[in-house]
């Protein structure tokens, strides 16, 4: 697939380059030929300054691109730290504002994914660099009536239905707009948040907030599917920027295109964001049994793989009946209702991160999945699947879905351009 925003791109950022040039200098091309340094460059202590040690990792150096097709924090890699933020416009404030706040915020977004200070830094970052740090800009459904673009608002953003689980608070749900926040260290993606807070100034407030994480990279030997608080491997079937028809799924096309009724022209590129709050009972889930989550879910805990055989990428056999003439794969197992197979081919890319919120009184963990899942049209992609999972899925007795929004999320800003400047100014 040919992105223009070349999001999956690492490049290494000045201020780490030159460290890293420094580093070589002063310490030559062996590492470990100052006995005793090992791993971890000068011994500590020793008085070395940073530009005389070895570089612990390259996490720090890369980078994700601002400008380009889509934006970034979509196919992304998924970040080792999270924050997702909804702001509602302050009272008063319409479409003029609002396009002011986009500019300001595009250009710290700009500035610190590159990993360069703001004119107003508060230095909590100052030592790292970019860290892939990705912050992607998206407006709800309030947001249009609020800045009289109502005619301007696709139909592919009209509420999501109500599901029969669902346990939603209001205040922690929908909102004018979003922000997604992700980097691979929690002090870079932190400064990140306080930077697009103190930008909103008056025109808008904080509606909600929440904060998310991954295992950090390098943590496995190698790169590994990821594994949410249940210990499950969690997002094996996700669609791959290499599939044909990933493009057709999950961005929206431009107007005219097959396929494209409803779509508005600034929406081209852009992609719709399903997030929800999903607190995880883990007191129930932990009395299970292994087999009987392994059943729960349909995959093995250990690997991930299909309990029909295989390894974690094997498709699943739902058709295989075990010795006891039931199916392998119960009927009500999590992998088999949400398969794209029996939803009509409905598919969305998933990119959660896990919460945990602190202890209750009665000891029960406030923690779970910050799910987000992204789709050109949800009435396609989230809808369907959870539709499915709303009837019969076996997991439902284990999760409660505490908040709701979606989100519709631009294509990239181009060269000179803010986001949502399509949308604003036209």
């Amino acid at each position: 697939m040919t992105d223009d925003n070349s999001e999956s791109r690492l490049e290494i950022s000045r201020r780490r380059m030159l460290g890293t040039v420094g580093a070589a200098g002063a310490a030559g091309i062996a590492l470990g030929a100052a006995g005793g340094a090992g791993v971890y460059g000068a011994v500590s202590g020793s008085g070395a300054s940073a530009a005389d040690t070895t570089a612990l990792t390259t996490v720090g150096s890369t980078e994700a691109m601002f400008h380009g097709k889509h934006q970034a924090g979509i196919t992304t890699p998924p970040q080792s730290r999270g924050h997702l933020v909804a702001f509602d416009l302050a009272p008063g404030a319409g479409r003029k504002e609002a396009a002011a706040l986009l500019r300001r915020w595009s250009a710290t977004a700009k500035a610190l994914m590159a990993g360069e200070p703001t004119s107003e830094d508060t230095g909590i970052a100052l030592d790292a660099g970019p860290s892939s740090l990705t912050v992607t800009f998206g407006f709800g459904h309030s947001f249009f009536g609020r800045t009289g673009l109502t005619a301007r608002r696709p139909m592919q953003l009209d509420p999501l239905p109500a599901f029969s689980a669902d346990a939603l608070d209001p205040k922690r749900s929908e909102g004018d707009l979003w922000v997604q926040i992700g980097a691979d260290d929690a002090l870079v993606a932190f400064h990140a948040l306080r930077a697009l807070q103190k930008d909103a100034g008056s025109a808008a407030k904080v509606r909600w907030q929440m904060n998310g994480f991954n295992r950090s990279a390098g943590a496995t030997a190698k790169p590994m599917t990821s594994r949410n608080l249940m210990g499950q491997v969690d997002g094996t079937r996700n669609p791959k920027p290499s599939d044909p028809d990933f493009d057709r799924r999950i961005f929206v096309p431009a107007t005219g295109s097959t396929g494209s009724t409803g779509t508005q022209e600034w929406m081209a590129g852009g992609s719709y964001a399903v997030v929800r709050r999903i607190r995880m009972l883990l007191d129930d889930w932990e009395k299970l049994p292994l087999d009987r989550q392994e059943k729960v879910i349909g995959r093995r805990k250990s690997d991930g793989a299909p309990l029909t055989g295989g390894t974690e990428t094997t498709e699943l056999d739902l058709h295989k009946i075990g010795p006891d003439g039931k199916l392998v794969i119960p009927d009500n197992a999590h992998s088999r209702i949400s398969a794209p197979e029996q939803n009509g081919g409905a598919a969305m890319l998933r990119r959660p991160f896990s919460f945990h919120d602190g202890i209750g009184p009665d000891g029960t963990p406030d923690a779970g999945l910050l799910f987000v899942c992204w789709q050109a049209d949800p009435l396609r992609g989230f809808v369907p699947v959870q539709r499915k999972l709303d009837r019969g899925d076996a997991l439902s007795a284990f999760i409660r879905h505490e908040a709701s929004g979606l989100f519709a999320v631009p294509g990239g800003a181009a060269e000179g351009e803010y986001v949502g400047q399509r949308l604003l100014e036209s």
